[in-house]
């Protein structure tokens, strides 16, 4: 008997909709119906659900056919198409027309005919087209799926490119072709037998098996994009790296890179996460050519090192190491892992931080890199101790502050000396009912050293130093600001006045103490309204002494904004703290400040100087200004120091570094920087050109650079790489 409901729109069928999708479910698969009791009506909750325009049911062959607009979900699958026939006997659906099949990872399959099992996890298809979850697509005459969740696809062509929208018809940038492909949807794998990378539509490469990972994969074993080059230094350059997935905590990758003069070099990294912190592992080795201490070039092995760790022992501690080591002082500029370097640093430390306190442990060893210093003078810091506390507030609202340091610096030759300083202090923090901001700190400081080899400059014949020496110094501090705002016409502006009043003994720096962390020292707008200039302790700045300043800036609601600041600072007596050259060895400073626009997101504009009290000539400046749309840009960032000495820093440098980028066409970019010494000696340091092109399915990238420096067996050098990403590839 067969019964025909005839075609009915899906709003007209809302009576009867519930007695059908009940009757379909039953017929299709054994499921499990739950009963609601409600006031209005009995819904049904049931593992199928089909929306169709018509419904027709043959009892006596067993088979239901549903027509026009045809919807079936179950389990999360879900199955369109204009016709949709499914055999209870059999167990068998089949679908025409418009056919797609949406999996619950999101991919869709769109064919011509498919025959599936009732749960719709196998079966045949034919013409079958499969959009994957992020975009790139897989074509085939025909396939079959397994209940494995394996698709084995004959005569298969894969793309992650966009069709052409103006000739889809036309072959994409590049496509694999393959005889037979398999998508294991367990293994997160396509896998290709026989295949043919295609580019433009022309055949360039045949491989008889490769896979790579599908698009549900964020971390998959296999090869990474290679990179060609050539190095004027090394030859011709070939680096093939390859990642190793080996667990979700950890992973690794070797990247062997061939050279034709200097034979291969072997780079990997392992990096691993553990509950309770990480560690990184990064390194090369490479037998080549080494200049020992008598200029001869002799083969010798070579490579590098560094590890670092950080891993917590409860909430408050935790310890962790930096490790940096290379086989000879000219490896890493040479082979390209860090050309410039002077040192490299070995760190172990030991760090913990309360609600109010905090304590550091740290442990120094440094490979010199500079072949002007002698290794012997190289110092060992074992163990540097830092402690800090801050109290709650207390007495009206201030706060007790304590800060100890403990260092022991040893030289195979030269100084050594152990330290102690400590420094309490009480600071008292106020807003006043104008909007001024003060703050009143007085403390005492208590240095002792030990001192051992320290030579004499008094002495003719330098004869050295030892023994112990100290100081204390007491100091009482108040530091006055008070910004005015004003807000009008969607922008605010502030006008910051700024004042610090210091009082403390000129006790000068004795010369028993060895100056070994205040060496690179300078005077500008980020430490004027500092009440001690020098970085380290091993120097103290003293005697009774004024700085001053005012701050200015406006903000716009559309999001520009400015800034000027100006400032100097006045010493009450004579000081021979401060060199020459510094800016701080007169009565009154050099002036320093900052000047900083950013009116529109295209425009970044920023310097900062330093300018002579007496004539206003430019004793330091650095400029940095970058301007452009996204689609072209470009920086500038100049460096200008004077004539002067000054201990630590480079009595003269002025450097000009440019850069540009310029995105010609949709997916292209090209760029270029130099960097140039515009001193009396100077010259070029470095220089560079790269193009660019990236779309949704491709990268390349091709650069070239010269670099001007000299180091022993480093000459200048001219580099260029080319590196090629093809999506998913690897």
């Amino acid at each position: 008997m067969r019964q025909n409901l005839g075609p009915r729109r899906i709003a007209a069928m809302r009576a009867l909709r519930g007695v059908c999708l009940l009757a379909l479910a039953i017929l299709i698969v054994p499921t499990t119906v739950h009963a609601q009791d409600t006031d209005t009506e009995t819904s049904v909750i049931e593992d199928v659900l089909m929306i169709a325009d018509e419904v027709e049911y043959d009892d006596e062959l067993g088979v239901v056919t549903a027509r026009g607009s045809v919807e079936i979900s179950r389990d999360g699958r879900v199955l369109r198409a204009d016709t949709v026939s499914y055999n209870k006997r059999s167990d068998l659906v089949t679908a025409s027309g418009n056919v797609a099949l949406i999996d619950p990872s999101g991919e869709t399959a769109f064919a011509d005919y498919v025959e599936l099992t009732g749960d719709l996890k196998s079966g045949a298809i034919e013409g079958l087209g499969i959009l994957m979850t992020d975009g790139s697509r897989l074509a085939a005459g025909g396939g079959r799926r397994t209940p494995d969740g394996r698709t084995d696809l004959r005569k298969a062509v894969y793309s992650p490119c966009d069709l052409c929208e103006e000739d889809p018809d036309r072959a994409p940038i590049w496509q694999v072709k393959a005889f037979r492909v398999v998508h294991d949807k367990q293994l997160q794998t396509i896998f290709y037998n026989d295949a043919f990378l295609e580019v433009f539509g022309v055949p360039v490469l045949y491989v008889p098996f490769f896979s790579h990972p599908d698009p549900t994969v964020t971390r998959k074993t296999g090869f990474l994009p290679p990179t060609f080059g050539r190095s004027s230094a090394l030859g011709l350059v070939y680096t093939q790296p390859y990642y190793f997935n080996i667990s979700p905590e950890s992973d690794a990758t070797l990247s062997p890179t061939i050279t034709s003069d200097e034979g291969p070099v072997l780079a990997g990294e392992y990096r691993r996460a553990t509950r309770r912190g990480y560690y990184e592992l990064e390194g090369s080795i490479t037998r080549g050519d080494r200049l020992p201490e008598d200029n001869r070039n002799t083969e010798r092995t070579r490579g590098h090192v560094n590890l670092v760790g950080d891993f917590m022992l409860n909430p408050y501690w935790d310890y962790g190491f930096a490790i940096e080591r290379a086989t000879d002082q000219t490896y890493l500029g040479r082979y390209g892992f860090g050309r410039g370097r002077t040192s490299l640093t070995q760190n172990i430390y030991l760090r913990g931080v309360r609600e109010n306190d905090w304590a550091n442990i740290d442990g120094y060893y440094f490979q010199n890199l500079d072949a002007d210093v002698r290794e012997s003078t190289v110092p060992i810091i074992l163990p540097l101790i830092d402690y800090g506390y801050r109290s709650d507030p207390q007495f009206l609202g201030g706060h007790w502050t304590l800060n100890t340091n403990a260092r022991v610096l040893e030289r195979p030759d030269g100084a050594d000396s152990q330290r102690l300083s400590v420094t309490a202090g009480w600071e008292l923090p106020h807003i006043g009912k104008w909007g001024e901001v003060s703050q009143m700190r007085v403390s005492v400081r208590a240095d002792a050293y030990h001192v051992d080899n320290v030579t004499d400059p008094r002495s003719p014949d330098n004869p050295e130093l030892e023994g112990f020496a100290g100081r204390v110094i007491p100091q009482a501090e108040y530091t006055l600001r008070w910004p005015l705002v004003r807000s009008s016409g969607g922008s605010r502006q502030i006008i910051e006045p700024m004042a610090q009043a210091i009082l403390a003994p000129n006790v000068g720096n004795p010369i028993e103490i060895p100056n070994e962390d205040s060496l690179s020292f300078e005077f500008n707008d980020a430490n004027l309204m500092s009440a001690s200039r020098f970085p380290g302790l091993d120097r103290v700045e003293g005697g009774i002494r004024a700085n001053y300043g005012i701050r200015a800036a406006y903000y716009n609601e559309g999001g520009g904004w400015s800034e000027f600041m100006f400032g100097q600072t006045y010493r009450l007596q004579d000081d021979d703290t401060f060199e020459q050259g510094t800016g701080l060895s007169e009565h009154f400073s050099d002036y320093v400040g900052r000047l900083k626009v950013a009116p529109r997101p295209y425009i970044d504009f920023s310097v900062r100087f330093r300018l002579d009290q007496s004539n206003f000539a430019i004793r330091r400046s650095s400029l940095a200004a970058s301007a452009g749309p996204e689609w072209l840009r470009g920086s500038l960032a100049y460096n200008s120091l004077s004539d002067e000495p000054t201990t630590g820093v480079p009595s003269s440098e002025e450097q000009l570094l440019l850069g540009a980028s310029y995105k010609f066409a949709d997916h292209w970019r090209v760029s270029a920087q130099h960097q140039r010494d515009l001193g009396e000696d100077g010259g070029s340091l470095l220089s560079g050109f790269g193009i660019g092109y990236e779309d949704e399915c491709l990268t390349l990238d091709f650069t070239v650079n010269r670099n001007f420096t000299r180091d022993r067996d480093i000459e200048d050098t001219t580099n260029f790489s080319v590196q090629v990403r093809l999506r998913n590839l690897g």
